[in-house]
């Protein structure tokens, strides 16, 4: 018990070195920029003056932006999302697959879920004894179930998902623009102290590093967060990209996508103006999304008149369980309709097909 202990504290500790690492190159650049460079170097008060605005802008936009990723706790599945605690008993007791299947459809008959596994299942997670939600997974490094999961990252020791994603994509979008100032900006010291127009001083070495770090993280960083900005226009997680969500009809990369205008506005919000500011505006609670394609049973569908498709098509809705969250409406309310075999709108005959796909165009 003893050497599990500190080997879990071993682990905690070493989790915090590229965070660390990363503040320390950080505080070096600010020092680096601000006295080797503004105050040592550059003679010019107006040029001095415009670099140190921009500059401390920039960096107190991508500090806010990491620390907020950092710091911002992993949002996990709601309480109605456990089994309850004849549930649960049944369950551990339980040896067959086939029956431990059935406990768990029964628990999440009444649940907002739309996805299973890639054989059917539904899914669920032994280590927090809980059904997924739609998007849900594990994360063996944080030892949680994290909502619409992207990936656990390194850099800030913590799990990008629902609650801080928003935040990641912020501080990759700042770190850019910060390195890319200062790289611009160093540019023309860093040729002058390279053809040695200007004195050695303590101040070259700073400047010509500062000018390295800058260009590399940018690089760096250019590639993942255009990556991810794909990532957002597709409404997709890392984790989707490499194993697509299997729904009622089979896997489909896209079944979360509304188009790049909604997919932008569930990560963002609906409000513009806070769009660039790291706080939290994402739509919906992350345990249920509005999703492109739902299955529905035939014999459940009833048309009752031509002069209402869209009453008598939701009327016996099997799927999803229960209505749509009021951010979800907001997604789907603009340009959803129901989308029929042939190309003009035609009456539903009952047995032509076994199930019909029904699409939410964007």
């Amino acid at each position: 018990m003893a050497p599990s202990h500190v080997l879990k504290c071993c682990q905690k500790v070493l989790a915090w070195v590229p965070v660390a690492f990363i503040a320390l190159v950080v505080a070096w650049s600010y020092y680096a920029y601000v006295v080797e460079l503004c105050v040592f170097t550059i003679s010019s008060t107006a040029e001095k003056v415009v670099y140190l605005v921009v500059f401390h802008l920039s960096f107190f936009m991508f500090v806010w932006s990491y620390w907020k990723t950092i710091f911002t706790r992993p949002a996990s599945p709601s309480n109605e999302f456990c089994l309850s605690k004849a549930d649960k008993e049944q369950y551990e007791k339980e040896e067959r697959p086939e029956s431990q299947q059935e406990i768990l459809r029964r628990a999440a008959k009444d649940l907002p879920i739309y996805t299973t596994t890639a054989s059917r299942a539904i899914r669920y997670c032994d280590r927090c004894q809980l059904i997924k939600p739609d998007r849900c997974h594990h994360c063996s490094a944080c030892d949680i179930c994290v909502l619409k999961m992207d990936h656990h990252c390194p850099w800030v020791n913590n799990c990008v998902g629902f609650s801080n994603y928003k935040f990641f994509l912020l501080f990759l979008m700042y770190s850019l623009l910060y390195c890319l100032f200062v790289a611009a900006t160093v540019l023309q010291y860093f040729i002058k102290f390279w053809t040695n127009e200007l004195p050695d001083t303590h101040a070259k070495f700073h400047v010509l590093f500062l000018f390295f770090v800058a260009a590399m993280f940018f690089i760096s960083i250019l590639s993942l967060f255009s990556y991810h900005c794909w990532l957002v226009g597709k409404n997709r997680s890392t984790i989707e990209t490499f194993r697509a969500p299997t729904f009622r009809n089979g896997p489909d990369k896209n079944g979360f996508s509304l188009g790049c205008s909604k997919n932008l506005r569930e990560v963002f919000g609906d409000e513009k103006k806070y769009w660039l500011v790291p706080i939290f505006t994402s739509l919906g609670d992350g345990c249920n999304f509005p999703t492109r394609l739902v299955m529905m049973d035939p014999e459940q569908l009833t048309v009752s008149s031509q002069n209402e498709p869209a009453k008598s098509s939701g009327a016996n809705q099997s799927f999803p369980p229960r209505p749509l969250s009021e951010s979800q409406n907001r997604l789907l309310a603009s340009d959803s309709q129901w989308v029929e075999s042939g190309p003009e709108e035609e009456s539903v005959k009952s047995g032509a097909k076994k199930h019909i796909i029904v699409t939410l165009e964007s």
